[in-house]
């Protein structure tokens, strides 16, 4: 078959929404690169000052400019995969000029190689194999779940097991019986939160949106699950990808938009497949496009693919890269809700919030509220990962003890070894250890600490670990994701991690102490997006419990 010319790319693309990352893809795809030609063509037929384009595509980790390394693999160095083979795996591979990446999401099923447009796994370099996402384990504290409550159904990602097991009754009873307003008040009511991070209350934003004036309005799905240590959303897209559709168009429903985006991040080519099929039998069978259900609703979703970059998962840098635009944070007010993709009303919901609002207006506010301990609403998915016996995706009540979660459910740590310390958010939350490892998973709960719960990644790391190094690998993974618009956090990131590496500043504790203190205070200060803000929190919490090592670490 015959390579499709420059031309007729662009003609593919040109006139779609959001063209420029599928176009890039595309060329990417034919060629094994970006080629000189390929970057002119694509600036000329998208009417991008060249100089720009070029800006952009650089940004991005896995856009190859080097003909030689066509195909070439790149492999998990992250936080749970640097002690589970990676870097032995990246030295096995160097031959074929492997590089290193950084968190792929797939800390529960180590170590995730991506080599022309696939995804393998294993644990050494003759021993990566591909398959799909694991699925959940089932729920060893038999609560009720709501996210993954058919997940392990046969045929869930499949149109037809998706209905047989209630997918887009949700829907149907939005669109047949209910009013937009109707959808957003029971949202509002019942306390769903988002579940990618900020935690902001969906109602709110729903309602938002849909008082807003101007058209069109739109619904991106956040499916840029870029945190360390977090593969939930991964999950749910491999093995549920109806659920995400239908919440994405009931939240279309809700607030009058009529077009909406799924991005999705590079590193997970087996649910961009999924994803695709998914989208293509719920427009055969009248649930996308126009008429849904017979109804004048009209509700189109457009698969877009990042290409590597940890900033596109926030809001403000996920809509500039859609539109095309250098991946940067946006400075707010205005907010997205109001001014998002082309400066118009839009939703921004995350993977894992979107798949509980379908549950939510299937089985009512009552049901959700139940589904929480000591007051709380709901359930959230902890993706747990590192030195423990059971890592993988468990949905949790929330208020459940952490301690629940790490010994009962997932086995504890391994023989001889004792749970040390644990990541919250990811990497974002910094460290829990000693008697705050008693904290219940909830946000007022684990802010008390100093944290939060955030996307809901934990990773563990027992007692043979180094925490200087841990958090010195945590900074360098913020230092090198810092997208660079703000100088405190470009500067500050960079400086921190020269401290954990043990290089320059202070050698004298009060002063080293009082230095990295600065750092981070200022940073949270004055930074412009959460990673500025997050990256503090792994210096702070590393002084809260390991002063003594911090200590040696100074005065070696």
């Amino acid at each position: 078959m015959t390579s499709p010319t420059d031309q007729e790319l662009i003609e593919r693309w040109r006139h779609e929404p959001a063209p420029l990352l599928p176009l890039l893809h595309a060329f990417h795809d034919r060629d094994g690169y970006l080629s000189d030609e390929a970057l002119r063509a694509v600036a000329r037929g998208l009417k991008i000052p060249l100089a720009e384009l070029f800006g952009d595509v650089t940004f991005y980790h896995h856009f190859e400019r080097d003909p030689s390394r066509t195909n070439a693999p790149r492999v998990c160095t992250g936080p749970v995969c640097r002690y589970q083979g990676g870097p032995e795996i990246l030295a096995a591979l160097e031959k074929d000029g492997a590089t290193p990446m950084p968190c792929a999401g797939r800390c529960d099923d180590p170590v995730p190689v991506l080599r022309g447009g696939h995804a393998l796994a294993g644990t050494a370099a003759d021993s990566l194999r591909a398959h799909l996402s694991p699925l959940p384990p089932p729920n060893p504290g038999s609560h009720e779940e709501c996210v993954f409550s058919a997940i392990r159904e046969p045929g869930r990602a499949r149109l037809d097991g998706y209905r047989r097991t209630g997918g887009y009754e949700a829907l149907t009873k939005a669109v047949t019986e209910l009013q937009p307003a109707d959808l957003i008040h029971l949202v509002t009511e019942n306390g769903l939160a988002g579940r990618g991070g900020a935690g902001f209350p969906t109602g709110t934003k729903w309602q938002a949106v849909a008082d807003a004036a101007a058209h069109p309005k739109t619904v991106v799905c956040n499916a840029d699950e870029g945190e360390p240590g977090c593969f939930k959303d991964r999950a749910i897209l491999c093995h549920d990808p109806h659920a995400v559709l239908e919440g994405m168009t009931l939240a279309a429903y809700a607030t009058g938009a009529t077009r909406g985006f799924v991005y999705l991040r590079y590193e997970y080519p087996e649910a961009f497949r999924v994803l695709q099929h998914a989208i293509h039998e719920a427009e055969q069978a009248g649930l996308l496009g126009g008429s849904i259900l017979g109804t004048d609703f009209a509700f189109h979703v457009h698969l877009r693919r990042g290409a590597g970059a940890y900033i596109c998962g926030e809001e403000g840098s996920l809509l500039n890269s859609l539109e095309g635009k250098h991946p940067f944070p946006r400075n707010r007010p205005p907010f997205p809700v109001t001014h998002g993709y082309e400066n118009l009303p839009t939703v921004v919901n995350n993977v894992e919030t979107l798949a509980a609002a379908v549950q939510l207006i299937r089985r009512g506010g009552k049901w959700y509220r139940n589904l929480g301990m000591n007051g709380h609403a709901g359930t959230k998915v902890i993706s747990l990962s590192g030195d423990i016996r059971r890592p993988g995706n468990y949905e949790v009540p929330i208020g459940l003890p952490l301690k629940t979660l790490l010994y009962e459910w997932a086995g504890g740590p391994f023989e001889g070894r004792e749970i040390q310390a644990v990541t919250m958010a990811g990497l974002s939350g910094g460290f829990l250890a000693a008697d705050d490892l008693e904290v219940t998973l909830d946000e007022p709960g684990i802010r008390a600490k100093g944290s939060f719960l955030g996307a809901g990644g934990i990773m563990v790391f027992d007692s043979t670990r180094d925490m200087i190094a841990v958090a010195h690998e945590a900074m360098s993974f913020f230092a090198h994701e810092s997208c660079g618009k703000c100088f405190p956090c470009r500067i500050g990131t960079q400086r921190l991690t020269e401290r954990l590496a043990g290089e320059a500043g202070p050698t004298e504790l009060s002063a080293w102490i009082d230095e990295v203190s600065d750092l981070g205070e200022t940073m949270k200060a004055v930074s412009a997006c959460g990673l500025g803000l997050a990256a503090p929190l792994i210096t702070e919490s590393l002084l809260k419990y390991f002063p003594e090592r911090v200590a040696q670490h100074v005065q070696a």
